[in-house]
């Protein structure tokens, strides 16, 4: 659906047909709009519960399940100094309940994500933001989709850390709802460091040992060997305020940038590991909206489809604080606020951080190296490499094929700074593999094919492949 700010909507599947209600709502002016939707949402209860529906047929053996009793320790590389990521992002579960097609959806983003864990089996999975498209729940079981799209997880054992999106922070879902549905596992390594309503929720750092570092004393300690690599993880927020309305009624937008307590948190947590442990630990960051660098080097530098693979549909791509203005209101008359700058600030000012994993923009897949300062931006790029994802799932726009980003990390890389990636589609291919090395940019491969997929099952989706509001 839209955000209200400008900014990308994702309520609306690639399929075909506008025959749709949500096709027809998609017309209206934008406050009305919403409040289409909400009444939608009440008629559609009185057609069909969705607690009724989700009891069915779909979730027959998912939400009955029990959580897995085993108990996961710290992450570790393995003994070849390896360590495996697989980050899916805008999975849009919950989409048009109330129609066949929603549904048909989430069933087909499931099988994506097992055909890609079995491709490439990680070590973590990253869920990097849009889990779940909000705008289409209710609010008293908007959180049980969080079951479906970690069953596939759950079945292999695996362990995984989330972001939180614009489209998993609504008036009937928050982004605390979603963490406390997350752990009723102990496979869930979500977690929650700064407090405070600005703050989001998903901020947080996972540390990743030594294969044979010895095991902590207790679970509260850490083990007594350092990390080699530290996982960073931010909310960008967006989207609304759940159960909040302004004076006219209509929901109440939340900012859509990594806030400054997060950013004053992540630098001193990130100086208190450096003095902990006397020296610069390399790290990785995830978070669901991109920057304003990500936009400026796309419209400024341009998108090489040899020097940096991937598919480059998305242009302009929309970043933190789009569609925002400066003094911190948000309409139609402003494109950009630039309240991402002090985020910007902290990660190019970080030493050992080498990427920035980013989704939100479904149409964009590359990576881009970051150097210099950029027009309209006084931020100087320190080689800090921004990437982005494959849309992972069927829900959301667009019809670009399914997959996740695969990131291999080893010990012996990371002493040059140095990480390999690809992107592993659902239909078994790789595509996009790069080196983020110091030649980055300037080294060249194959160009991405831009393929299409579209829900077999899926035959009365509305098309909207490109909506944006």
């Amino acid at each position: 659906m839209a955000d209200l700010a400008g900014k990308k909507s994702s309520s609306n599947s690639s399929n075909s047909s506008n025959s749709s209600s949500s096709s027809r709502i998609s017309n209206l002016p934008r406050r009305l709009w919403y409040r289409a939707i909400l009444l939608l949402l009440s008629v559609a209860a009185v057609r069909m519960r969705v607690d009724s529906f989700l009891s069915g047929a779909l979730f027959a053996g998912l939400v009955s399940r029990s959580p897995s009793t085993g108990q996961f320790g710290p992450l570790r590389f393995h003994d070849d100094g390896s360590f495996h990521i697989s980050i899916f992002e805008d999975l849009h579960f919950g989409e048009n309940p109330w129609d066949s097609w929603g549904p048909q959806q989430d069933i087909q983003s499931v099988k994506v994500l097992e055909k890609v864990l079995d491709a490439d089996p990680p070590d973590l999975v990253v869920l990097n933001g849009d889990l779940i498209t909000g705008e289409n729940t209710y609010l008293h079981n908007s959180t049980l989709l969080v079951d479906q799209i970690v069953q596939p997880i759950l079945d292999r054992g695996l362990t995984w850390a989330s972001t939180y999106g614009n489209h998993d922070h609504n008036t009937n879902i928050s982004g605390q709802g979603i963490l406390e549905r997350e752990h009723r596992w102990p496979n869930a390594r979500t977690a929650s460091m700064v407090s405070g309503r600005l703050a989001g929720v998903s901020n947080y750092y996972l540390p990743v040992y030594p294969a044979r570092c010895p095991p902590a004393p207790s679970a509260a300690e850490e083990p007594p060997c350092g990390p080699d690599l530290i996982l960073w993880f931010f909310d960008s927020r967006g989207g609304f305020y759940t159960q909040e309305f302004d004076e006219d009624g209509d929901p109440l937008a939340q900012p859509d940038w990594v806030d400054t307590s997060v950013v004053d948190w992540f630098r001193t947590t990130n100086a208190q590991l450096v003095r902990q442990h006397g020296r610069v630990i390399p790290s990785l960051a995830f978070v669901h909206i991109p920057t304003n660098a990500s936009r400026a080097l796309q419209q400024e530098r341009g998108v090489d489809a040899n020097c940096q693979p991937g598919i480059n549909d998305d242009v302009p791509l929309a970043p933190q604080a789009g569609g925002w203005c400066a003094d911190g209101t948000n309409g139609d008359d402003c494109e950009y606020g630039g309240q991402d700058l002090p985020f910007m600030r902290a990660v190019t000012t970080t030493p050992g951080l080498l990427g920035l994993f980013s989704g939100h923009d479904h149409g964009d897949t590359w990576c881009y190296k970051w150097e210099g300062v950029l027009t309209g931006m006084t931020v100087d790029g320190n080689g800090l490499n921004l990437c982005f994802g494959q849309h992972s799932g069927y829900g959301g726009y667009g019809s670009w094929i399914r997959g996740a980003r695969q990131v291999l990390v080893t010990r012996d890389a990371l002493e040059h700074r140095s990480v390999d990636t690809w992107i592993r589609l659902e239909s078994g291919d790789s595509v996009g593999a790069v080196s983020l090395n110091a030649t980055y940019n300037q080294d060249r491969y194959p160009a991405t094919p831009n393929d299409k997929t579209r829900c077999p099952t899926c035959n009365c989706a509305p098309n909207l492949a490109h909506a944006r509001y």
